[in-house]
């Protein structure tokens, strides 16, 4: 269902793009590609009026199946905030309904492991020398 609106609303969309591009601007818009006159109109003196018309129902529309097509995709109105508190099948809600299930056995602790420190460094524990300066010969 919704690959079908989904396509719907891309029709839409090219044909409401086609119905706003054949409006006459200041311009002339593209109607004047199609030989119409500077005062004149390829589909007759009041196309301004029933071009407008046509392109507010359109957006209407596009914007509806815009939306429609939006809370089928995610489920719910993306506007919703607060969410209801979960019900169980007893009929508890809030912690008691979210808190894992207890058992009736002690969990006992496990030991942790002794840490050994790591090995040395080969050569012994003294920090190693500075290089000999050696003087800068100039050419």
């Amino acid at each position: 269902m919704t690959t079908f609106f989904s396509i719907l609303l891309v029709l839409l969309g090219i044909v409401m793009i086609f119905v706003i591009l054949l409006q006459r601007g200041r311009g002339g818009g593209l109607i004047g590609a199609f030989g119409a006159g500077g005062g004149g109109s390829a589909f007759g003196t009041k196309t301004g009026d029933v071009f407008t018309t046509i392109t507010v129902i359109l957006f209407v529309l596009f914007m509806f199946l815009a939306i429609g097509l939006n809370w089928m995709v995610q489920g719910k109105p993306a506007v919703a905030t607060s969410r209801p508190a979960a019900t169980t099948q007893s009929g508890t809600t809030g912690a008691a309904a979210t808190a894992p299930a207890t058992s009736n056995t002690k969990a006992t602790p496990t030991p942790a492991k002794a840490v050994t420190p790591a090995k040395a460094a080969p050569g012994g524990s003294t920090p190693a020398k500075a290089p000999a300066k050696t003087p800068a010969t100039h050419p």
